[in-house]
């Protein structure tokens, strides 16, 4: 993935800044694809992501961590953050 696809894709889960240079994906969640060496990893429910130089420093919602490159990534995909909770009313 080049730096412009991955900035697109983050443009698409509107990142707020927050400290020590993360994005906080806040109503969204993200998802990337990666493949090396005809191996391939999905790390999903993305809420935090850091940017520096070749390598993308993702945090899930599960309090995992991962450091992968970028140019191990060759896809991703956005989805917007489930309500917690239940509603009002009989379901």
């Amino acid at each position: 993935m080049t730096s412009d696809q991955i900035a697109s894709l983050l443009e698409l889960a509107e990142p707020r800044k927050a400290d020590g240079g993360w994005l906080e994906l806040g109503q969204h969640l993200l998802t990337l694809h990666m493949a090396f060496n005809g191996a391939s990893l999905s790390v999903a429910r993305i809420e935090g992501i850091r940017l520096v130089g070749p390598l993308i420093f993702a945090r899930s919602a599960r309090g995992e961590s991962h450091v992968v490159r970028l140019e191990d990534v060759y896809a991703g995909s956005v989805e917007p953050l489930k309500e917690k909770g239940r509603k009002a009313g009989f379901v």
